[in-house]
């Protein structure tokens, strides 16, 4: 069994989800003037819904509580805050995904506050019931069980910080450090039960080299803790 269970997301499922959720938001009769992406998650479904409701304002807030794949930080921030006048606007903050919730509900309670609009909804992809603090507005999964997303748009980042886990997380509990190719790839589908391909393993390698977290001796990749 995954030490971390992965559910790998396709651009197809993103689009397919996208336009389902549309269709919710459009059968609760509520007519959104602008949406509000919540970065970076939030960037692709509310573009999408953007298109599959016909709202051609877009606007973004920063919100951010995970430092790394699966991994949160102690609290949200909102990170480059600034002012607009959304009075007159029923507003959309679309994310991804719920999980806990916090990034959410401290974008929501910052965009009423500051930016004021006549009312504000919320819409995600995935909804974790099973640990979210707040149920959103609108949702097109209800998810049961915890399990990290893996969106397209992250896919190489979250492939670099789950080697790097794994990597780290191994040597504490081993003291292993030289690593070959194969045994990355290997270790990886065992840990995460997924494949993201060689392409995205090797720009990942890469990634971890330039940041000195691994190095090249031959054909074998060292850990340097």
């Amino acid at each position: 069994m995954a030490r971390v269970p992965v559910k790998l997301v396709s651009w197809d499922e993103i689009v397919e989800w996208s336009r389902g959720l549309a269709e919710r938001i459009r059968e609760s009769g509520y007519k959104p003037t602008i949406i509000i992406a919540v970065a970076r998650g939030g960037y692709v479904p509310a573009r999408l819904l953007c298109d599959f409701l016909g709202v051609e304002n877009l606007v973004s807030i920063q919100s951010q509580h995970w430092t790394e794949a699966a991994k949160m930080a102690e609290r949200a921030i909102i990170k480059f805050p600034y002012k607009l006048d959304l009075r007159g606007h029923k507003a959309l903050l679309v994310d991804d995904i719920v999980d806990t919730g916090d990034t959410l509900m401290l974008a929501r309670d910052y965009v009423l506050r500051e930016w004021r609009p006549d009312e504000l909804r919320i819409a995600v992809l995935q909804w974790i019931s099973s640990v979210a603090k707040f149920k959103p507005d609108y949702y097109y999964i209800e998810v049961k069980e915890w399990v990290w997303f893996q969106y397209p748009w992250t896919r190489l980042e979250d492939t670099m910080q789950f080697i790097k886990r794994m990597v780290e997380e191994t040597y504490k509990e081993t003291g292993k450090r030289e690593w070959t190719y194969k045994e990355i790839v290997e270790k990886f589908k065992e840990w995460y039960g997924i494949d993201v391909g060689e392409t995205y393993y090797r720009d990942a390698l890469r990634m971890l080299v330039e940041k000195g977290v691994l190095k090249v001796e031959g054909e074998k990749y060292i850990y340097t803790p």
